[in-house]
């Protein structure tokens, strides 16, 4: 048998289909009464569609069925179906599950699973940290006070308080003062639970061998790639990535344009950070000669990206090697 799951947030479409392609159940089930239906299918195969709450739906399913996850961006015949209903779409699934064509998508461990809520709920700490901050810039521009002060900073915080502003604009500065302050310290909890968890793990220790990568950016790469053994080549992360650049080709010339960007973006903000970091501020050699060379001729900021598609190279062949950072000797 061949089931066909269409996951919601609450519940699921379920298409059931035999061996003869044949439709032998539809049901509309709760995703928490999920496992019961697992079970009357044990042994079957089933396929579900990776979306933002399928970790448990997987885990629960896996259980009792041989579950493949469809990767979202690549179920075309779903996306382009002339009339696309939760039916359809289940249907669709077990049909694709029965003739073994589901283009699938990565199932993180529990290991990368956690590393990735810990590195996500930093970042959404910091982005809510800087929307208050954006705040503040707003209500001081709007009293006509131009000076420069940062308030996610120590020195700056302290002279906003010192800032006497009418009713109600008052209680507002104060207010998203607070609130800056308590999520710095939220973050700085977090960094240190970051920081212990991506000392405890051998990927990232050594990615933290590489000169311009901390803790929280190893940990980051770390979540993002996964384990390194699905991948077969160092191409094959580059392009997951989204570092590969468009190749066009024809009968008598070859163009190399810029960067894909069909991967991860997260992956290719934080490879660019690391890489601004080795070469301007570590200075490592390897990186740094390779992104000077570059930047002379494209500019720092195709440099800088092509930085990066080469550090994240040497990341693959260290984990696939399980080595630390030892780059070949540059030239004098």
């Amino acid at each position: 048998m061949y089931l066909g799951i269409d996951v919601h947030k609450r519940d699921a479409q379920v298409a059931v289909m035999d061996e003869a392609g044949e439709i032998v159940e539809e049901v509309r089930v709760a995703n928490a009464n999920l496992d019961d239906l697992a079970q009357r299918y044990a042994g079957a195969e089933a396929v579900i569609e990776a979306t933002t709450n399928y970790y448990h739906i997987h885990d629960t399913l896996s259980e009792y069925l041989d579950v493949t996850v469809a990767h979202p961006g690549k179920l075309t015949l779903i996306a382009n179906a002339d009339k696309k209903t939760d039916r359809v779409d289940a249907k669709e699934l077990a049909r694709m599950g029965r003739l073994n064509s589901v283009p699938e998508s990565y199932v993180p461990t529990d290991e990368i699973r956690e590393a990735r809520a810990l590195v996500r709920g930093r970042q959404r700490l910091v982005e809510n940290r800087t929307d208050y901050a954006n705040k503040i810039h707003g209500l001081l521009s709007d009293h006509g006070i131009t000076r420069d002060i940062k308030p996610l900073s120590v020195s700056g915080r302290e002279s906003l308080r010192d800032l006497s502003l009418p009713a109600p604009w008052d209680e507002l500065l104060a207010s998203y003062l607070a609130m800056i302050e308590t999520l710095t310290e939220e973050i700085e909890r977090l960094e240190a639970t970051i920081e212990e968890r991506a000392g405890s793990l051998e990927e990232t220790q050594l990615l933290m061998t590489i000169p311009g990568v901390s803790y929280y950016s190893a940990l980051m790469i770390y979540s993002v790639v996964g384990e390194i053994a699905r991948f077969d080549r160092d191409k094959e992360v580059v392009s997951y990535a989204g570092l590969n650049p468009v190749i066009r080709e024809s009968s008598d010339s070859r163009i190399e344009g810029s960067i894909s960007k069909r991967g991860s973006r997260q992956l290719r903000w934080i490879l660019v950070q690391c890489a601004r970091t080795a070469v301007h501020t570590c200075k490592d050699e390897y990186l740094k000669q390779f992104y000077d060379r570059l930047a002379g001729k494209k500019g720092s900021q195709k440099a800088i990206v092509a930085t990066a598609r080469k550090l994240l190279v040497s990341i693959f062949h260290m984990l696939d090697r399980e080595e630390v950072y030892n780059p070949p000797g540059v030239s004098a």
